[in-house]
């Protein structure tokens, strides 16, 4: 049995992602469940370099039938910095396991000018979520702000109400390019942020890879190989045996608000810190008494958050 959003009609997105391992799970359950309308994945360097994570988007495509228009985007953040996550995501930034060639093609189109088409052309206003750095996002705003009234929220995984996986105080993804989130974060636009607080609760446990195994499916075996590796990674580098799977929160949430428990409080980037650049400064309790600008999601239903996830696995190969 399906979970719906509130609405009947599919709400349509736009993925800009780094590939990665949550991302490709995240690009899964934007394109198998049938509350969601997938019109298009783009790419951002981050967890890898941007030719890397292109070629991962599209194998990913391959793997799971995902087959809408893919562009790569923006190598660098807005003011040229750039670093992988190799780390945690490996060589390839999607190490173990084996991926298809890809036969999807890429798009001539730079990420942000298929962004721009894709909603100028979309007959209802579009939401996009981002699970890697915001610089293709905060491009689009500012190349593109006669589109703002088609955009209707801004959904991101980033950023934390606590502590930092990149620095002790920043989230990796706004860490990147904390200029780009700055103006994603000054938008006005209706916004929702997935952070570390969150997606810490969306863990791979031992039973959830027993139920991936149940599956046996093709798919479903190469997803194994995938978490495996990204459990390895957390465990070496955060102490974590059980890895959170963040991107796919932010898709979850579409799919089912209730998926997550919120805060609608005031978001602000912190640019200048030596210890705290690019630290997501989230006033809960309204400490400053400026205006809430951000949906601050807190805590994750877990169990339906894993329904959603399996349901969409488990499509994929019935579609093939």
């Amino acid at each position: 049995m399906w979970l719906y959003a509130k609405s009947m009609t599919p709400i349509p997105l736009i993925l800009d992602c780094d590939p990665g391992h949550d991302d490709a799970l995240a690009m899964i359950l934007a394109a198998h469940n049938p509350a969601l309308k997938l019109l298009g994945i783009t790419t951002v360097s981050g967890n890898g370099g941007i030719a890397k994570v292109t070629l991962n988007a599209r194998r990913v495509a391959t793997l799971a039938n995902i087959n809408v228009p893919i562009a790569e985007g923006s190598g660098k953040s807005i003011l040229g910095a750039f670093e992988e996550a190799s780390d945690i995501h490996g060589e390839s930034a999607l190490d173990g396991a084996e991926l298809p060639q890809p036969v999807m093609e890429l798009s001539s189109l730079h990420a942000v000018d298929l962004i721009a088409k894709l909603v100028r052309e979309n007959s209802e206003p579009v939401t996009l979520v981002a699970t890697g750095p915001l610089t293709n996002i905060a491009l689009f705003l500012k190349m593109y702000p006669n589109l703002k009234t088609n955009i209707s929220e801004i959904v991101f995984m980033g950023g934390s109400a606590s502590r930092g996986n990149r620095t002790p105080y920043a989230e990796f993804n706004i860490w990147m390019d904390p200029e780009a989130a700055d103006v994603v974060l000054r938008s006005g636009l209706p916004l929702t942020m997935c952070g570390l607080d969150v997606t810490h609760q969306a863990l791979v446990t031992p039973e959830i890879f027993a139920r991936l195994e149940k599956m046996a499916t093709p798919v479903s075996k190469t997803i194994i190989g995938l978490l495996k590796f990204f459990a390895k990674t957390y465990d070496e580098v955060f102490e974590m045996p059980d890895p959170p799977l963040h991107d796919p929160v932010a898709i979850a949430l579409l799919i089912d608000r209730s998926v997550v428990k919120s805060r609608f409080a005031n978001v602000q980037i912190e640019l200048n810190g030596n210890l705290t650049r690019g630290a997501t400064v989230v006033d809960i309790y309204n400490r400053l008494g400026e205006k809430a600008n951000c949906n601050v999601a807190l805590e994750l239903d877990f169990d339906q958050f894993w329904e959603l996830m399996l349901q969409a696995i488990g499509k994929i190969d019935a579609t093939k």
